[in-house]
Order: C-alpha cells, then sequence, then structure tokens
C-alpha cells in the first residue's frame, strides 16, 4: 500500500545516496530547478535534516531545496526535524536530549502542497543503510513512501563499483526502479569512464552529471520508459 502523504505528487521521486557527502543535494536541487525551466511544478521534502552548527542558514540542505522549488525551507523539512549537530538524525535527535522519532512519524509529517505537483522529490540523509529514524534507515522510508524512482547518487571516483553494488543490493527490494548518478563526473578522467563502462556491462542504468541531464529529466518523468 503507497504511504499516507498528503496530495501525492504526480511522480514521486526518492533521492538516496552510496554515502555522505556525495552530493546527493546537490543533484536534487540541478533537477527540480530544471524540472521547474521545463514547466513543470516541483516541490521537495526533507524528512529529517542535521547538520553542523556553524552552517549558515542557505547552506542547510532544506534551503538549498527551497531555492530549487521556489518553496519555503520550513516547507521542505518540518523545523521540529532541524537537527544542529553533524550526526545521523536519530542520533542528533538523541545527543540533543530530544524525543525519539519513527519512520512512520516521518511519513506521517509529510505534507506536500495542496495544488497538483507534476514532480515531488524526497531526499533522504547519508547513505541508504544510514539511520533515518530510531527504527529504520532509508531503505525502510523508501518502502514506505513507494516512489516511481528512486536514484541513487554515488560518486564516480575510486571505490564507486563497490558502494553502488553494495546500495543497490539493498535496493533491490524496492519495487521502484533505480537509476545511479555518477556525480561530478568528469569523461577526461580515465576512472571515472571506466567506473561507468564498468557498471553499464552488469546491467546497471547509469547517468553522469554533468553530462546525461535530458536522459535524467525524462526518466523523471516517465520512470518506466
Amino acid at each position: 500500500m503507497r504511504s499516507p502523504v498528503s496530495a501525492r505528487p504526480h511522480r514521486l521521486v526518492a533521492v538516496v545516496g552510496t554515502g555522505t557527502e556525495v552530493g546527493k543535494t546537490w543533484v536534487a536541487a540541478r533537477l527540480l530547478t530544471a524540472l521547474r525551466a521545463q514547466g513543470a511544478t516541483v516541490a521537495a521534502r526533507k524528512p529529517a535534516q542535521s547538520f553542523d552548527p556553524a552552517d549558515t542558514p542557505a547552506e542547510r540542505d532544506a534551503a538549498v531545496l527551497a531555492r530549487a522549488t521556489g518553496e519555503a525551507p520550513e516547507d521542505v523539512c518540518r523545523p521540529q526535524r532541524w537537527y544542529e549537530v553533524a550526526l545521523a538524525p536519530p542520533m542528533a535527535a538523541e545527543a540533543l536530549g530530544l524525543p525519539a522519532f519513527t519512520i512512520d512519524d516521518l511519513v506521517g509529517e509529510m505534507r506536500w502542497p495542496d495544488a497538483f505537483v507534476d514532480v515531488g522529490l524526497v531526499e533522504t540523509a547519508g547513505g541508504v543503510r544510514s539511520p533515518l529514524a530510531a527504527d529504520g534507515d532509508c531503505v525502510a522510508l523508501c518502502a514506505a513512501l513507494e516512489p516511481d524512482l528512486v536514484v541513487l547518487v554515488a560518486d564516480a571516483g575510486l571505490g564507486t563499483i563497490n558502494a553502488v553494488r553494495l546500495s543497490l543490493g539493498v535496493l533491490v527490494g524496492l519495487r521502484a526502479p533505480v537509476v545511479v548518478v555518477l556525480n561530478r563526473f568528469d569523461d577526461t578522467l580515465d576512472v571515472h569512464v571506466r567506473n561507468r563502462d564498468w557498471l553499464r556491462t552488469e546491467g546497471v542504468r547509469i547517468a553522469t552529471l554533468p553530462g546525461d541531464e535530458d536522459e535524467l529529466l525524462s526518466l523523471i518523468r516517465n520512470p518506466a520508459a
């Protein structure tokens, strides 16, 4: 059964990562900006965000996503789920002495605009098995949301084949198709090109950023293609 999110977007996309610092927020914002430029109505949600207190408000994930969609950061991520310590969200809550929360809590709190939304994007935190709530990780959230497409963001350099294989191994149980985005791709770097080509020989659907923006946008609009 699909999640009880309000006014579910026409296309619901989950953005997950092979780990931290792979550029999930940058990829998500870039795709949302491009979709909006094409005339699509978009919205973004970040179920929970944790951050270094030294980060400026503009640097926080919710603010970056909000700039891409035209929403307020408080709409992207509910203020009660802003945790000012650089730990996984449930660990951050514990460190700050705040109440624990569950995957069901995050899903139940998610609210989409009342108006029709062509593409709604949900960005998780950390890697696919990183804790996102006291009782579940990013995969558990995706299972609850039942997105139409999962975008797995990975670094293009050394180690990405292992990271992508491990991540796909735990995403396989989801019904949604998965596309791997090799972020910060540089086609002048031999290792980047070889990583892309190796994964493609294994049947992995790969897109690169920069490089394959149009293919990604088309896939988001029609995940079954």
